[in-house]
């Protein structure tokens, strides 16, 4: 299929990287507000055409699929326009800022017959299939502690007084939806959906979550989910049971998983083999549901991106983070 993508950021690269080793999206065109900037990176990356106005691109009969990697408040205008213009999109994570924008772009995707995906690297990949495959072996679970915090780049900025989207509520930033999506996505595939939500943030001084801690109920168990942008942990992840224990070096992405049994102490590595750029399985999954119309395929994910979208708006008001997109 014929690739377009908006963003001219790593993680836009990433994923025209992935695409190539998949030999599945053939990259025709980029887009960028900024010609000198479109120009360029269409050359960097061999895009045979660029565009600088997202209404031409959106029409052009030069891409069947687009993948949007702008700033997050910009997700859903970009996505609608090519919803109805009959694209199919992978709009990275998070996808939107609330339930309503996604609940309406759902619908909007199938007015047109075509696909919206959210780009989620982690739960797609073997390793994730590999740990819930093996969840019964902990026996009864007891709790969960997924953790990713991750000290941002641009927090510097922030700290100077400037005020990068990554920070800022009118861009829909903050570290629950940037980061603890990952270890959310994580918890919901292989728990399903909790029976409430408690949020705990660290809140900016622009009322933003800096960080904060997550905690799903479940009947049995708890999950605790801990994010940050303003610092970094080295401390792995963990799923308790009454039989074993796994030990995960992190949710995004799971490069080891450890099985450990409560009475013997044995432990046994259950990883396997992934490629560098994990972007690749995401888009290997998302092109055979399109190419093959696997409308369950789809219908799982769909249900996945809407409980995780759920639960971070929940917890998002719960604590008073209000993103621009909701006053308007």
């Amino acid at each position: 299929m014929k690739l377009g993508t908006i963003g001219t950021s790593w993680i836009t690269e990433s994923f025209i990287e992935a695409s190539k080793d998949s030999k599945l999206l053939t990259l025709a065109a980029v887009y960028s507000r900024n010609e000198d900037s479109a120009q360029a990176f269409a050359k960097k990356h061999e895009a045979s055409t660029y565009f600088t106005n997202i209404e031409e691109m959106a029409k052009s009969t030069k891409i069947e699929v687009v993948y949007i990697a702008s700033p997050n408040s910009l997700h859903y205008e970009q996505t609608i326009m090519f919803l109805k213009n009959k694209k199919h999109v992978i709009c990275e994570k998070p996808i939107f800022s609330t339930t309503k924008e996604l609940e309406h772009a759902y619908q909007v995707a199938e007015e047109n017959g075509v696909f919206l995906f959210e780009a989620i690297r982690n739960y797609h990949s073997p390793n994730f299939t590999v740990l819930k495959d093996n969840l019964h072996k902990i026996g009864q679970i007891r709790s969960a502690n997924l953790h990713y915090l991750q000290y941002s780049s641009r927090y510097d900025s922030f700290l100077r007084g400037e005020n990068p989207n990554v920070f800022s509520p009118e861009f829909s930033g903050g570290a629950l939806v940037d980061l603890g999506v990952y270890p959310l996505y994580v918890a919901i595939g292989l728990f399903g959906q909790p029976t409430s939500v408690d949020y705990a943030p660290v809140k900016l001084r622009n009322g933003i979550d800096g960080s904060g801690n997550l905690v799903l109920n479940y009947k049995d168990f708890i999950c605790s989910i801990q994010c940050s942008k303003i610092s970094q942990s080295y401390i792995q992840s963990e799923i308790t049971g009454e039989v074993g224990t796994f030990v995960l070096d992190k949710p995004s992405p799971i490069s080891k998983i450890t099985l450990i049994n409560n009475k013997t102490h044995e432990t046994t590595s259950l990883e396997v083999s992934q490629v560098k750029n994990d972007m690749l399985y995401e888009i290997q999954n998302i092109t055979k549901i399109i190419q093959d119309h696997l409308v369950e395929d789809y219908k799982r994910l769909k249900e996945m991106s809407s409980i995780v979208l759920t639960i971070t708006e929940t917890a998002r008001k719960q604590s008073g983070i209000v993103f621009g997109a909701e006053k308007n």
